[in-house]
């Protein structure tokens, strides 16, 4: 309709185009071209404002989605893929953590068996062991949060020992017995204990499986002590590592201390401060048999240097594993007589670090102890000039002036253990008086006769 009038009013010969046609109602006279002309500039500001409303929504809309695209792409992980070592330690670490059976351990260790480059297998074994770590704590914190399980009733075969390979359900009916009611466990075992079964407690449901490391084989740690043959210290590094992480299962020492030989001589041979960490640190978690003795001595004179190396962490492990040694009386006399620097003093000063200075102190108070034994002092030692022995216990030593002074130290361990040290030599002088082969301690305290 309004096509067919707008064509009759343009056949009229009228040429002025309608308030209709251009899309405005007409609303106002069309004499009144004062307000017109106000109107359009109201209009226009109406106009700018509307377009910096929607424009201020807009940019805060695009930030708020640019936001949320950084945020999940930082917290997006990479897609598991079986060529990359990185991808894997990433997953598996991610899985482990929250007890998924993701049996990213056991690919871990499959994937050492193909070759890899120095830095996918030093990827490879990092991964191995942040999970091997990650399943030991998990299943020790779900030994403590479980409750003590508690003794089965007289007559009945107890669960727990049952369970190993069968398949236990509950029909959640109640079993009478004396003292109360129990729940009635049926047991697919084909065989064996009948009758009514005792709940099986929480603690009983840890047991090996995927989840936990115990379930790796010997197999498995003689893979991962082969890397130490591998050219690459990174590498070796990382396995030394993971052998540690692996130590601390109680049934795979026996197979780890196979390569304790091999462990102490990269650590002679070798001069590289994260190495010997690493080395000292899987030394000091294993019980060291008698036979590897023979390589100790050899390697005295690498661990003594590496005690008086300035790399603290090592200085730590070293100390630690020599005192340990010192405690065999075949070894005891290579210790003593193992060179020094001249500065090997320094040690005791009060500006060393605190761990330090107590493991050195226990190291002093091992060594005063053991030279007072009987089964050492029945035989006449000689020394070197240059040795510990002259350095902690000869004529010329300063050893108890370090020592006064570290009973005002700082810290309380390091003052009680200066403390300790001063007793055992006190208590040397007074073994020296005594008819011995060996030759008589010198006096470091001046007791109250010579006074």
């Amino acid at each position: 309709m309004l096509v067919s009038w707008f064509l009759a009013h343009q056949s009229s010969g009228s040429r002025r185009p309608l308030p209709g046609a251009l899309g405005l109602a007409p609303t106002r006279a069309q004499g009144h071209t004062e307000d017109m002309g106000m109107s359009i500039p109201q209009y226009l500001g109406q106009m700018d404002i509307r377009k910096g409303v929607v424009g201020l929504a807009t940019g805060a809309g695009f930030i708020y989605l640019l936001y949320k695209a950084i945020k999940a792409g930082i917290k997006c992980q990479p897609p598991l893929c079986t060529a990359s070592p990185i991808c894997i330690a990433r997953l598996a670490v991610e899985r482990e953590r929250h007890g998924r059976d993701s049996g990213e351990l056991r690919r871990l260790l499959n994937s050492l068996e193909y070759k890899q480059d120095e830095y996918a297998k030093s990827m490879i074994l990092h991964s191995i062991t942040r999970c091997v770590y990650l399943l030991e704590a998990e299943v020790r914190a779900r030994k403590q949060e479980a409750p003590p399980s508690q003794p089965s009733p007289r007559g009945l075969c107890p669960i727990p020992t049952l369970l190993a390979g069968h398949t236990v359900s509950w029909d959640l009916s109640l079993w009478p017995m004396a003292g109360g009611l129990v729940l009635r466990g049926l047991v697919d075992m084909g065989g064996g204990c009948s009758g009514p079964r005792t709940p099986a407690s929480p603690a009983s449901s840890v047991s090996p499986g995927p989840l936990q490391a115990s379930s790796c084989t010997a197999d498995d740690i003689s893979l991962v002590g082969s890397m130490l043959d591998e050219e690459d210290n990174s590498v070796k590094i990382q396995a030394l590592n993971t052998l540690k992480a692996f130590s601390g299962i109680r049934k795979f020492r026996l197979k780890i201390q196979e390569h304790t030989i091999k462990v102490l001589e990269l650590i002679s041979t070798i001069w590289d401060s994260e190495l010997h960490v690493a080395g000292l640190r899987l030394l000091n978690s294993l019980p060291l048999p008698d036979y590897v003795h023979p390589q100790l001595r050899r390697v005295m004179p690498a661990l003594m240097e590496i005690l008086q190396s300035n790399y603290i962490l090592a200085q730590v492990q070293a100390i630690r594993l020599l005192s340990y040694l010192a405690q065999k009386n075949d070894l005891l006399y290579d210790i003593l007589n193992c060179q020094v620097h001249s500065n090997f003093l320094n040690l005791f000063q009060s500006t060393q670090p605190g761990s330090l200075l107590f493991e050195v102190l226990v190291f002093a108070e091992r060594l005063s102890e053991g030279r007072n034994s009987p089964h050492y002092r029945a035989v006449k030692w000689h020394y070197n000039e240059q040795s510990l022995h002259e350095a902690l216990f000869g004529d010329e030593s300063r050893l108890a002036d370090r020592l006064l002074a570290l009973v005002i130290h700082p810290e309380e361990e390091v003052q009680i253990q200066a403390c300790k040290v001063i007793v055992s030599l006190q208590c040397s002088q007074d073994v020296g008086v005594r008819p011995s082969s060996c030759r008589p301690s010198h006096s470091y305290f001046n007791s109250g006769e010579n006074n």
